[in-house]
């Protein structure tokens, strides 16, 4: 071997030689990459315990079947929250968006292994991008998790905290992907997990607490912004939110008449009284209500999944995971497939997005990237004719008092259906297109100033990271 040599025009990271005796269990070439070699020699210098060290028990949970929502899903209300990857995040503080919820009865029966309590080290162990993610219960929580997260229980909080200010490091997330296995799907199986060398260093801990203070100062002032959207926006409408009745036997139970629910739903949920109310309000605005199919060029268009041989392609999907909560597009680590879409699944400037099913369902999202992606499966999107600007539309759908009408329209419970025709169906209030305008700039500015405090969390984190590099390897 030692008389083979590489071409100095090869990336050294990338392409590299082993001599047999390096090689230790695995053959695969990531494991090897010298970056993460010199990496794990240096952590190992500092004669660092493992994970093991630390851990009482260890489990992964499981996701209850979908389709028999009815028997393991619950309403936030009176559920137990069912944590997944999404919950996580590189702060080590949980994060509630997004969050599904499971009855009691699944949280002490099917699940009762994956129980979560307060202290626990959460750390993700399966999916594409960031690996091994940790998190901590907070006090008084109770919870459980689904089959790409685990739950560590350390015995106490703040050895829970030291460790995942660790993993959450940019050092950590190495030594965990280095170790990670599968794929176009990583995943951390127990022994690849638990081998994970820990630096154990409380200064890590300070610098962590203090990314996680000013996230919380950052996260309160963007709340204030993005709260405000919608005060502004109905009042803008002329449309006045009537106060919710008192949550009590009575008022939960209602009639209907045959005429009433004549070529609907006949199902009790879609014709609830907050409904009706909400539909009343939307109408009795200052300005007259058109459906979306009125105010749309054509009809919505569907994205196209790609088949499993179709993948790895020229072709960029946004899928439905790749919308966020706050209508923004994550943009790495996109599918990419064959071309096997139509011109009109490109995505194109302004156009309005919007899940149709999934867990995600009911998201709406507004395109304004450059390049050139396409649209995936499980999502339709669509442009506004005269009538209405694209902007103004895609705001109003993000709205409380929409998502409530989006919400009712879904069909199938937990990961439910929006059909075309329902969706089409949408009142959508039609000011002057001047007035519609002006209203979509001044929430645009507003998203725009709830991002830059978002770009600052960001920021924080990158420079806390490198503070951590430091202190942990020189």
């Amino acid at each position: 071997m030692s008389s083979y040599t590489i071409s100095k025009s090869l990336n050294p990271k990338r392409v590299f030689i082993l001599q047999k005796s390096e090689l230790e269990k695995r053959l695969d070439p990531f494991f090897y990459v010298p970056e993460l070699l010199e990496l794990e020699k240096k952590v190992l210098a500092k004669k660092p315990k493992k994970l093991r060290d630390y851990i009482v028990s260890v489990s992964s949970g499981a996701t209850p079947k979908t389709t028999e929502s009815e028997l393991y899903y619950a309403e936030k209300e009176n559920g137990i929250p069912f944590l997944r990857v999404q919950n996580l995040s590189p702060t080590g503080v949980l994060e509630f968006d997004d969050c599904k919820y499971i009855n009691k009865e699944t949280h002490n029966g099917m699940l009762k292994r994956s129980q979560v309590s307060a202290g626990d080290l959460l750390v993700k162990i399966t999916g594409v991008g960031r690996m091994a993610i940790a998190s901590i219960a907070p006090e008084g929580f109770i919870g459980n998790i689904n089959q790409h997260v685990c739950v560590i229980k350390t015995g106490s909080k703040e050895i829970s905290e030291t460790l995942a200010a660790f993993l959450n490091s940019d050092i950590g997330e190495k030594l965990a992907s280095r170790r990670s296995a599968g794929g176009t799907r990583p995943a951390l199986d127990y022994p690849a997990l638990l081998s994970i060398p820990i630096i154990e260093d409380k200064r890590i801990l300070k610098i962590t607490n203090k990314v996680i203070a000013q996230k919380q100062k950052n996260e309160a002032e963007t709340e204030k912004l993005l709260s405000s959207i919608d005060e502004y926006l109905l009042k803008e409408l002329g449309i006045k939110l009537p106060e919710p009745p008192e949550n009590t036997l009575k008022n939960r139970m209602f009639t209907r008449t045959l005429k009433e629910i004549a070529n609907k739903r006949i199902d009790p949920f879609f014709h609830q009284n907050k409904f009706i109310e909400n539909l009343k309000v939307i109408g009795n605005g200052k300005y007259p209500v058109k459906t979306l199919r009125e105010i749309i060029i054509g009809n919505l268009i569907k994205g196209s999944l790609p088949k499993q041989e179709e993948k790895d392609g020229e072709c960029s999907v946004v899928q439905i995971n790749s919308i966020n909560a706050d209508g923004t597009i994550s943009l790495d680590d996109l599918l990419t497939s064959k071309n096997i879409f139509s011109k009109s699944q490109k995505l194109i400037k302004e156009d309005v997005l919007v899940v149709i099913t999934g867990a995600t369902i009911g998201k709406v999202a507004f395109w304004n990237y450059p390049g050139e992606y396409f649209l995936g499966g499980d999502i339709v999107k669509f442009q506004t004719n005269p009538l209405a600007d694209n902007a103004f539309v895609y705001h109003f759908l993000r709205s409380g008092i929409m998502q409530i009408e989006i919400k009712r329209n879904i069909t199938g419970a937990t990961n439910g259906h929006l059909a075309h025709e329902d969706i089409a169906h949408l009142p959508i209030p039609v000011p002057p297109i001047d007035k519609q305008k002006e209203i979509a700039n001044h929430i645009t500015e507003i998203r725009n100033k709830a991002q830059q405090l978002k770009d600052k969390t960001k920021e924080v984190l990158k420079i806390a990271s490198e503070e951590i590099e430091e202190i942990l390897l020189n």
